[in-house]
């Protein structure tokens, strides 16, 4: 059964010498993925990502600049997402838009400024948000709340906090990004979390090239991954892998508008 990858960066530097053929093969006939969304993180990123999406068939594109690139983001540059998002009909929401408080720069309120900048761009052009949330949880949920991202709904990805906070996301509707820490020996907390959120709201992603799940911890990560994030999944919910690629297919079809 093959595998919808919600959430993947496969314009990084890091795929530069072998890109084309790994996607290729990654999608092809005998490959296990079904699609993939290459999500913009800069200026660049979306560029990228567009392109991406142009030249493969099974590539979407997400456009929207991440929390620490938005130092330097003008009007200008939201009014070119927005040109983008409405007539490309292969750009699925905005993202991966946000709050990063990981590091001190840029300032909290930067980020919160074209987070909710994003947020309306959204709602302009009707496409679902992909959230960025790292120790920013409260102010995450405040401003969600505050600017009804609700009306657009999306997916927090790569979901990181607690059972109790992932209450607030689905009270918003929000679909949940599980990626390769739900492997990891240190992530009780999200065991707890995916335990506890339906399955009709979780979704497979790697956000490669990071965060490859064990038994690749530390490598490069790229999509064929995927079964160990499903896997792990299964043993959570005590249903088969196959299940959870049904189900998780089917969430990304919705959440991303792809079947009405």
């Amino acid at each position: 059964m093959k595998i919808f990858e919600t959430h993947a960066h496969y314009d990084d530097e890091s795929f530069n010498e072998d890109r084309d053929h790994l996607i290729t093969e990654m999608l092809g006939a005998s490959g296990i993925i079904d699609s993939i969304v290459n999500i913009g993180a800069s200026l660049k990123g979306c560029k990228d990502s567009l392109a991406l999406a142009a030249k493969y068939d099974k590539v979407y594109a997400v456009i929207g600049i991440h929390p620490s690139d938005v130092e330097a983001l003008t009007l200008n540059d939201i009014e070119w997402l927005g040109e983008n998002a409405i007539k490309n009909p292969k750009v699925l929401a905005i993202g991966e838009i946000g709050l990063d408080y990981h590091y001190e720069k840029p300032s909290k309120s930067i980020q919160k400024k074209w987070f909710i900048e994003q947020i309306a761009l959204a709602k302009k052009v009707n496409k679902p948000i992909v959230v960025h949330s790292r120790e920013a949880c409260q102010d995450t949920i405040t401003i969600m709340k505050q600017e009804d991202a609700k009306s657009v709904g999306g997916i927090v990805h790569c979901y990181s906090y607690t059972k109790e906070t992932a209450k607030d996301f689905l009270e918003m509707g929000f679909y949940f990004g599980i990626g390769g820490v739900i492997t990891f020996k240190n992530a009780k907390k999200l065991v707890e979390a995916v335990e506890y959120i339906p399955m009709d709201k979780l979704l497979l992603e790697t956000d490669s090239p990071y965060l490859a799940p064990e038994p690749n911890r530390g490598k490069r990560n790229d999509s064929t991954n995927i079964p160990f994030i499903a896997e792990k999944i299964a043993q959570i919910k005590g249903i088969s892998t196959a299940q959870v690629i049904d189900k998780t297919n089917e969430n990304a079809r919705k959440v991303f508008h792809l079947i009405q």
